[in-house]
């Protein structure tokens, strides 16, 4: 009895003991959790962070290469490859801090950020970049180095409008220029919580303003500056090798998918939707330029499918993560169609020389999807607008995307227009002689040819 009774009372005890514990334990869930770290998040940016890099480097690179003349393939990849260098430099250097670091608020904080992380002052293994969900948060490393290469393939893209004829230098100096005052200040107004058209409520999932209109109106500007290339509408300029153009192609679009979904900066079920519209837009345009083609020219040309499939991923770009698989599949198929005019009647019928179409697929694909994103990312339509989905509004969220629209064409032309001066100035004019260009700038600018 007495054993029982000393058992009793510290059975008792331990029970009072464990009181505070249970409260602790109790009131946990009612603190809000630290954001955490996923390492399957991580993985996933690192690889996207990747297969852009291929993107670029060598899908842009052989895309271009494929589609200029023999003599000046080589040109083309060693300004796509020194400009994807340069780049690079320039973005760790100064473009991420200017474009997302600095005040949330007051100066020219709508339009860049700050220099207090430069060179990367600040980021640390212990830094943080938040993602679209709370309590997720990425490494701030793995952002800046995503967000590198967007930085990289949107000014190497230019090279495409200015192909064969532009001086090396001359192109380095102006892509230097125009991605500090057009690329960074877009991607700021745009992707950074104090941006201007960021606050407006502008939807550009993975870059149609900040990427494929800001370089396509700049490739249009530098090559009406340029002038044509000699013979131009004189006598046939037709791609060398469209082997290579396919090869880069499909690169492309591996590269687009890390571009595309790689853009909700985490892996989860929006992810996949990302990823399915890169599939299904990209091969509803290749379909609907083959079709277009051969209804008004007789003929589907393979040169056809893969620009209404790259036409296509740009169209479904800002959309990647607002769209149903529907909307990206109509966006992809229209966008190709009114490329396809671009190319084929509004070149000739104005006259400038964009080489490789940049502005004709780039820029006018990224002004149907920037504008097709309003509808597309309807509920009704099965899309994923943002914030209340039965208060989302067609027409007003047309009028944003006009409004962004509208100011990345004048922005991004008015800075080209302005750095094809200041180069032009520097270097005694920004074209190669025409001796240089009828040898090709394979020879006359790097000292080498590509085939024996």
């Amino acid at each position: 009895m007495k054993m029982s009774k000393i058992l009793g009372s510290a059975a008792l005890a331990s029970l009072l003991l464990a009181v505070p514990a249970f409260a602790q334990d109790a009131a946990a869930p009612a603190a809000e959790a630290a954001a955490v770290v996923d390492k399957g998040d991580v993985a996933w940016m690192l690889v996207s962070t990747m297969v852009v890099i291929v993107m670029t480097v060598p899908g842009l690179a052989l895309f271009y290469g494929g589609l200029v003349r023999a003599k000046n393939i080589l040109s083309v990849l060693t300004q796509v490859f020194l400009g994807f260098s340069m780049i690079s430099i320039l973005w760790v250097a100064y473009g991420y801090s200017l474009a997302f670091a600095g005040p949330t608020e007051g100066g020219l904080s709508a339009f860049y950020g700050d220099f207090s992380k430069f060179f990367l002052s600040g980021v640390t293994l212990d830094s943080r970049a938040a993602t679209f969900s709370a309590g997720f948060e990425l490494p701030e490393m793995v952002f800046v180095i995503f967000q590198l290469t967007f930085a990289c393939i949107t000014s190497t893209l230019i090279v495409g409008g200015i192909a064969e004829r532009m001086k090396f230098g001359a192109l380095m100096a102006f892509l230097a220029i125009w991605f500090t005052f057009s690329y960074i200040p877009m991607a700021h107004m745009v992707w950074a919580g104090p941006g201007l058209l960021f606050g407006l409520g502008a939807y550009d999932f993975a870059g149609g303003t900040v990427v494929h209109i800001n370089s396509g109106v700049a490739a249009l500007v530098a090559a009406i500056v340029l002038g044509p290339r000699l013979g131009y509408m004189k006598e046939p300029i037709a791609p060398h090798n469209l082997v290579w153009t396919y090869v880069g192609a499909g690169l492309l679009w591996f590269g687009w998918f890390g571009f595309n979904a790689g853009s909700n900066l985490e892996a989860n079920a929006l992810t996949a939707v990302a990823l399915v519209n890169t599939i299904v837009a990209p091969a509803a345009g290749a379909l609907a330029w083959a079709l277009a083609e051969r209804v008004t020219r007789g003929h589907a040309s393979a040169l056809g499918a893969v620009s209404g499939a790259v036409a296509g991923l740009v169209a479904v770009t800002p959309a990647a993560g607002f769209a149903g698989v529907g909307g990206a599949i109509i966006l992809g198929a229209v966008a190709s169609v009114i490329c396809l005019w671009a190319v084929v009647n509004l070149k000739p019928m104005l006259k400038y020389d964009d080489s490789l179409d940049v502005f004709g697929i780039h820029g006018v694909g990224g002004i149907v999807g920037a504008l097709g994103t309003a509808i597309v990312a309807a509920p009704g339509l099965g899309g994923y607008p943002l914030g209340d989905a039965e208060a989302y509004s067609i027409g007003g969220q047309f009028m944003i995307q006009l409004t962004a629209v509208g100011i990345a064409v004048v922005w991004s032309g008015v800075v080209a227009l302005i750095a094809m001066f200041i180069v032009k100035a520097i270097f005694g004019g920004a074209r190669v002689a025409e001796s240089a260009e009828s040898d090709g700038l394979d020879l006359s600018s790097h000292g080498e040819r590509a085939y024996n």
